[in-house]
């Protein structure tokens, strides 16, 4: 079962990078660009058929795709610039690319170019890898609803689980769940007489709608005794409970996780009762489509908050492999990691009943690998739109930047500035190239020597 779980991510994953590709190829064709190559992988050809003038091929190594298309570069004389020619070694380097990229026009294709097509034509070529991924992802979410619903959620929340002692939150997982001793302090939740399941109707006189809000409520209130009103059984109970001031983890308000630096938990001194608030259970399951926009839009408003604190979360993954520092369950991880994270939700070794300590039906497993497989294709379809190159939104910042200069022109009746010189950017998309590869090797090594445990 690992071994499946693990080989349907690995065809997962190349058949999203083969769609995200004919999202680049299709739009291509019809507009008139020819394409030399359209290959599955990096590396030397395994498998490859030729059909029109066309190279459809799988390479070496599966870590992405291309579509090689004619003219991505435009010749120097027309850009319109009548700058002094420039020496060295990145100006002979992209020259020399600009001249190979023109080699490969033959007499009779100067019109089939990429560089010639209009700025909607370019965005949407460049764009259309990108938004098949989205809409992969949106089939897939799709189906899922359909087949097993969404939970209709109740608004509130409950007692999940209760701490028996007080521990200060290090970031140490061992520490935290070795049993208490008689030297540890009982937790104040423990004191009150709190159980599991009961459900939270106000705090200090505060009503409960969501799980967030047990920390917010108590937090403020360290040495002060609070009444918190619980429903037990359709009961309803006031229980006076004292917050203690303890070290508890810093918040963050956007995405309601712990803060890391250093791939350390950053902590704070607050009021702390010991309890884990919980979701109440849902009271049925909603398989309306119309729920799937609101769905999409929020992996992809998650997916962004990730990309945009990469560079902090690769710190902390850096500190996690070659430290003692715990991964950060909502961290990056690379391909080799979610193979990992496959293997384990399809053998059975997460998600077990909480009652009984089974494994999850293979029904549930089976709907966990395709949430898996479509929160990758979201993952292509924000990552791909950093407007740097190589990635596809370098692209588009290149189309939309000739737009502008000769919107610009034309409106102050100025000569026309000509298309925009990409491959001035080979160094920037070299440099960028080589973070994205030393990002993958820090991702693999971490995956291998300390995974991520769900």
């Amino acid at each position: 079962m690992y071994l499946l779980g693990v080989l349907f991510m690995v065809l997962g994953v190349g058949i999203s990078i083969a769609l995200h590709e004919i999202g680049h190829l299709v739009p291509a064709k019809k507009f008139g660009v020819k394409c030399s190559q359209y290959m599955i992988g990096f590396g030397p050809t395994l498998w490859s058929r030729t059909r029109g003038d066309t190279e459809y091929g799988i390479k070496a190594v599966p870590l992405g795709g291309y579509v090689r298309m004619l003219g991505m570069f435009p010749p120097k004389a027309e850009t319109g610039l009548k700058a002094k020619a420039k020496s060295g070694r990145w100006a002979a380097m992209i020259e020399d690319a600009r001249n190979d990229s023109l080699a490969e026009v033959k007499p009779g294709e100067e019109h089939r170019v990429f560089y010639r097509l209009s700025t909607p034509k370019k965005i949407v070529v460049m764009l259309g890898g990108p938004v098949m991924n989205l809409f992969l992802a949106t089939l897939i979410m799709g189906g899922l609803i359909m087949a097993n619903g969404l939970p209709i959620e109740q608004p509130g929340a409950r007692v999940g689980s209760i701490s028996q002692c007080v521990r200060p939150v290090d970031g140490s997982a061992s520490a935290a769940n070795s049993p208490c001793t008689a030297s540890d302090t009982p937790s104040p939740a423990a004191a009150a007489g709190l159980q599991p399941n009961d459900r939270f109707v106000s705090i200090a006189e505060q009503p409960v709608t969501e799980p967030g809000d047990i920390a917010e409520l108590v937090r403020p209130h360290a040495g002060e005794a609070i009444p918190i009103v619980v429903d037990r059984g359709g009961q309803q109970l006031t229980l006076t409970v004292t917050p203690i001031a303890n070290t508890v983890p810093q918040i963050d308000p956007g995405t309601g996780q712990p803060v890391r630096e250093n791939g350390q938990v950053v902590t704070t001194t607050a009021g702390f009762i010991g309890v884990s608030a919980a979701p109440l259970p849902p009271v049925g399951r909603d398989h309306s489509l119309a729920q799937l926009p609101g769905v999409i839009t929020d992996a992809v408003v998650q997916t962004g908050r990730i990309v945009l604190t990469l560079p902090q979360r690769l710190v902390d993954v850096w500190y996690a492999a070659f430290g003692t520092a715990e991964r950060d369950q909502n961290g990056p991880i690379s391909v080799v990691g979610v193979g990992r994270v496959a293997g384990e939700v399809s053998s059975g070794q997460v998600w077990t009943d909480p009652d009984t300590g089974a494994a999850l039906p293979l029904r549930d497993r089976l709907i966990t690998l395709w949430s898996l497989l479509a929160s990758l294709n979201i993952a292509l379809f924000v990552f791909n739109l950093i407007p740097l190159l190589p990635l596809d939104g370098g692209h588009v910042a290149g189309a939309l930047w000739e737009a502008v200069k000769r919107g610009f022109a034309r409106v102050f009746r100025r000569p026309d500035p000509g298309y925009v010189d990409v491959a001035k950017a080979l160094p920037l998309t070299y440099g960028v190239t080589l973070v994205l590869l030393s990002m993958s090797v820090l991702l693999i090594y971490a995956d291998i020597v300390k995974p991520i445990r769900l």
